[in-house]
């Protein structure tokens, strides 16, 4: 098996943890509408653990887009420029994503601790919320191991910035 589709393979099951969170709610909150409709008494809960559930969606969602380079970016500058300042800017801003990616990482890290040690519960059932925000940190760990694998496939790369990181694997 080569690198590239062992790569493809992990950004499929990243991409695959954020969508089931995404069908998680959907369900969940179709759910709590209809018995609340049908029998007055929706999910107790569903509202906490759809919240806590779109963070983690959004967690395992960003740890691709930076690595797929699909987040959104104005061109303006980087279109004007040529194909060493094309390069450059393309390693500065994957850089400076990075950095901002580990900087949310370790501050995430310290409020899972936080959320844990103080114990903080759902109101209705009392679900612990400490696993929702440990499983988010994870994807976004693995957003910061994933820009630093760009930024080292840009930086080992003698093409222009700007391909996907499967041409470049």
């Amino acid at each position: 098996m080569t690198t590239a589709s062992r790569g493809q393979r992990l950004i499929g099951r990243i991409e695959g943890c954020a969508a089931a969170a995404l069908m998680f709610i959907t369900a969940l909150t179709f759910t709590s509408v209809f018995t609340r409709y049908l029998f007055v008494a929706p999910i107790p809960d569903a509202f906490d653990i759809s919240r806590l559930m779109m963070g983690i969606m959004i967690a395992w969602g960003i740890a691709t887009c930076g690595f797929r380079d699909d987040h959104i970016q104005m061109d303006a500058l980087w279109s004007v420029l040529g194909p060493r300042g094309k390069r450059a800017l393309d390693l500065f801003a994957t850089g400076v994503s990075l950095f901002f990616m580990a900087l949310f990482t370790w501050t995430l890290a310290r409020r899972v601790w936080i959320v844990y040690a103080t114990g903080e519960k759902t109101f209705d059932v009392a679900l612990p919320i400490w696993p929702f925000y440990l499983v988010a940190w994870v994807g976004i760990g693995l957003g910061a191991l994933l820009l630093l694998a760009r930024l080292w496939m840009l930086a080992a790369s003698r093409e222009i910035a700007r391909t996907s990181p499967e041409e470049l694997l």
